[in-house]
């Protein structure tokens, strides 16, 4: 299913700003929300890889920032 390249889905992300694709026509999975970009396969992928730039998550950004001040 999620290697289908004509199958439309929509980008997903979740509570520590992790991305990934989704099936459009079902509802996102617990503890994800839409991120606002639905297309083919390829698409949603180029899309997270120009969004998502920092890899890790929300809370070790939280975590390295407040140790470094």
């Amino acid at each position: 299913m999620f290697d289908d390249e004509d199958r439309v889905f929509c980008v997903v992300v979740n509570d520590e700003d992790q991305y990934s694709i989704w099936p459009d026509d079902r509802p996102a999975p617990s503890g994800w929300s839409m991120a606002g970009k639905t297309g083919r396969r390829q698409e949603c992928l180029e899309y997270i890889a120009e969004v998502w730039t920092d890899m890790r998550p929300r809370s070790l950004r939280l975590q390295m920032d407040g140790e470094s001040r």
